[in-house]
């Protein structure tokens, strides 16, 4: 199992970071709140987790150990696969994640694309003994990034979690009054998300 990935950042797409390790460009899919944080050329360590299947390998790489956590956890419920499961640690952060599962809330459940009703009731159901309380370990607020890129950046994120170009867009510019300064991608994104669940 591969734990942890420490590299440079030799690229950035708009799911994934390929970090070199030892001469190898290593492909990490990773939530749009993750990526906001990595810049090429700069050296990041990344906690990951390995998803093995018949015909892929894929490693997911997380801002930290406890969304990595989350994002494993997930997983053991039923109907839950790698892409909902991070679909879930980007629209959510691990303690949003744990109030919900423990409150029973199903609408913010249901904020995540490819979560139903029932699907959601299922989570509560499994994960509820599991989950565990909010730590609070994450302070409020990721890393800022500069004033242009955040639009694009959420834009990808949104479309890389299902929405259409024309849905992200508009939850974009929905958004676009809380920027403020000094953009939070990742609250931004989550901002974005609750719109288009609304509309």
């Amino acid at each position: 199992m591969i734990a942890f990935v420490r590299g440079e950042v030799a690229a950035l797409t708009l799911t994934s970071a390929v970090l070199e390790v030892g001469g190898v460009g290593l492909e990490l899919m990773c939530t749009p709140g993750t990526l906001a944080t990595l810049r090429v050329g700069s050296t990041a360590t990344l906690p990951t987790s390995m998803v093995v299947r018949e015909d892929s390998l894929t490693v997911f790489g997380f801002l930290d150990d406890d969304e990595k956590q989350v994002f494993e956890l997930v997983q053991t419920a039923s109907g839950v696969g790698p892409k909902v499961a991070q679909a879930m640690v980007a629209v959510l952060s691990p303690d949003d994640l744990r109030a919900a599962v423990a409150g029973e809330d199903v609408k913010t459940l249901t904020r995540v694309p490819g979560i139903g009703q029932k699907g959601a009731q299922r989570i509560i159901l499994e994960l509820k003994d599991r989950i565990g309380a909010p730590t609070g370990a994450r302070l409020a607020g990721a890393p800022a990034t500069p004033a242009a890129p955040w639009r694009d950046q959420v834009h990808q994120g949104l479309v890389g979690l299902g929405w259409s170009a024309k849905e992200a867009e508009k939850a974009v510019e929905t958004v676009a009054p809380d920027a403020g300064p000094t953009p939070d991608v990742p609250s931004l994104l989550r901002a974005a998300l609750r719109a288009l669940s609304k509309a």
